[in-house]
């Protein structure tokens, strides 16, 4: 349960301590997260390669079509009109994209370099 929380924090897969974005992004603003490069308590590097984070666009996807589903499931209740629903999905797609991106990051980081568990 800890490394869920670490990746709602945002905080380092080794030592749990460091942040990983510098800034949060602001959509209004277009201005994208920022990363630290290394972790500011265990140094831990968090980009390893270029191109490292190539496959967090593959997570950043799958939740945003999880957020679509649930959110047309839950707008259909509530508005008859189905280009409404679209232009509300539309809109929250906008609106989410700098936090999907940031977890994305952080689910991609876990997965590849996050703790080990012993067996």
């Amino acid at each position: 349960m800890s490394v869920f929380f670490n990746i709602l924090k945002e905080k380092c897969p080794k030592c749990s301590k460091g942040q990983v974005f510098a800034t949060k992004g602001n959509i209004f603003l277009l201005r994208l997260p920022k990363m630290h490069s290394n972790c500011s308590h265990c140094n831990h590097k968090f980009e390893k390669e270029p191109g490292y984070f190539f496959g967090s666009m593959f997570v950043s996807y799958a939740l945003l079509v999880a957020e679509m589903v649930v959110l047309f499931l839950i707008a259909y209740q509530f508005i008859d009109s189905f280009l409404a629903i679209l232009g509300l999905i539309a809109l929250m797609a906008v609106l989410w994209s700098t936090f999907n991106f940031r977890l994305s990051r952080m689910i991609w980081i876990y997965m590849l370099d996050g703790p080990k568990r012993q067996l």
